[in-house]
């Protein structure tokens, strides 16, 4: 890093206009963290390009001048991706925020990287389509931060995942070359699948600036249910039930008892605070097909110890349950002054084990974590409700969440299973990987960004 920068900073003010470039402690401060608990760094200065071509030339006079570029949207992440480095240049996305195209005729959508996700998904169903990717920021996340990431999300189950959509991108590289990666083609196997290498490489090996999306014909019915237990085991057995049944929900989602409380606390919709765990299930397409799922995934809570179970009795109130879910890190939130929402993922036969593990790593290091997730596809998300000035409970969290990520590891899971490495998750990436295999990511990360100018110590140091 060059340590005279104002050269720099002078020539991106000549290069975009001073309204595009903000410079002052003052300005900076909101720009210094993302959603990340307990992390954060003041970046030198912070650029709002309005266009590929505003990125590609940040990018060519940062590299000019040494200077590291992390690449920022709406900061909602929460593995530290976008937290900068002291002295950095931040390339805030949210001014690229077009969407250039619907395509109903191919069933796509091409849209600049800063248009907030659920935008997306409201286009498309103007023209009775839908973006199926669906994660607890799309209200405020942008596209590309999700693209980025590989965002997951409650439809997870059912429809997949970012990537599962992606068909193209404009992405710039690290010497600030334009490529175009992908088309609208159904098929394709013309050499390497290059997008997929940028796809939830977390800004470390170019910056996406536009994407082409698949989008899907709108379901035409949809049912929400609720199940409730007594006992973790028994939710974890109906789930595993329900896959078993040959049946894929759109949504198979569960709340613990901390979290429920929370949640009611903040939403008062009627949610029940007395059972150990809440099974969330939606089904959705044909209606005659919504109407045997729901009632054949019903049956099956029941026959797997559901102390109740009960229909949504219309799609609003179903819509009134979801958002429940969806609310359940704001309401843990405001418990303690500092929330760390976690992410690892284990295989569904593993479930069970692996929060009865998390329930008594609490008790053991004396921690509040409240739990919830998506349990259709085994994504887990312990949540630490802490205060980051109390140094003796932080180095208890630190412990507690070693010994949830070894355990599941050891259970054949992953440290991550949608929020992505960053800063937060870094020091555990070996430890799933293997010496090969991240030595492989180190190589792919050299080849192509040799100078280390993007988003650096990201992933891995």
């Amino acid at each position: 890093m060059n340590s005279d920068a104002t050269p720099w900073i002078a020539e991106l003010v000549n290069l975009l206009g001073g309204d595009a470039v903000l410079s002052s402690d003052e300005d900076l401060v909101p720009y210094s963290f993302d959603g990340t608990a307990a992390l954060k760094q003041r970046p030198a200065c912070v650029v709002f390009p309005r266009s590929t071509e505003d990125v590609a030339a940040c990018v060519k006079l940062a590299r000019r001048y040494d200077v590291p570029v992390v690449t920022r949207g709406s900061g909602t992440g929460l593995s530290g991706g976008s937290v900068p480095l002291t002295g950095c240049l931040v390339l805030c996305l949210v001014k690229l925020d077009r969407i250039l195209e619907v395509d109903p005729r191919n069933l796509t959508l091409r849209a600049e990287c800063g248009v907030i996700t659920k935008e997306i998904d409201d286009a498309a169903s103007g023209h009775g389509l839908f973006y199926p990717p669906d994660p607890g920021s799309m209200k405020i996340s942008t596209i590309g931060g999700n693209v980025a990431e590989n965002s997951g999300g409650l439809r997870g189950l059912k429809y997949g995942v970012t990537r599962d959509y992606v068909m193209g991108m404009t992405v710039v590289l690290p010497d600030g070359e334009i490529a175009w990666l992908g088309n609208k083609c159904v098929k394709d196997v013309a050499g390497y699948s290059l997008k997929d290498l940028f796809i939830g490489s977390e800004g470390t090996l170019g910056i996406i600036t536009e994407v082409l999306l698949k989008l899907l014909p709108k379901p035409a019915a949809r049912r929400t249910m609720l199940a409730m237990y007594d006992s973790m085991e028994a939710a974890a057995e109906t789930v595993s039930a329900i896959i078993a049944a040959r049946i894929i929900p759109c949504t198979l989602e569960f709340l613990d008892r901390m979290t429920l409380g929370c949640v009611e606390d903040y939403a008062k919709i009627g949610l029940p605070t007395d059972v150990e765990a809440l099974l969330l299930m939606e089904t959705d397409g044909h209606p005659a097909a919504v109407e045997d799922e729901a009632n054949r995934m019903m049956e099956i809570a029941r026959q797997n110890g559901a102390r109740e179970v009960k229909m949504a009795a219309d799609e609003a109130e179903g819509a009134r349950l979801a958002a429940a879910r969806r609310n359940a890190f704001s309401a843990l939130a405001r418990v303690k002054p500092t929330t760390i929402l976690e992410d690892v993922t284990v295989p569904r036969s593993e479930l069970a084990a692996m929060v009865k593990f998390i329930n008594e790593t609490a008790s053991k290091y004396r921690l509040l974590i409240g739990t919830f997730g998506h349990m259709g596809d085994g994504n887990l998300h312990p949540t630490f409700l802490t205060n980051e000035k109390d140094e003796e409970e932080m180095h208890r969290v630190e412990l507690a969440l070693g010994e949830i990520v070894e355990k599941t590891v050891s259970l054949g899971g992953t440290i991550t299973g949608e929020h992505g490495v960053g800063l937060a998750k870094k020091g555990f990436l070996k430890q799933q990987f293997g010496r090969v295999s991240y030595d492989l990511l180190k190589l792919v990360k050299k080849a192509l960004d040799p100078a280390g100018i993007l988003n650096p110590g990201k992933i891995f140091d």
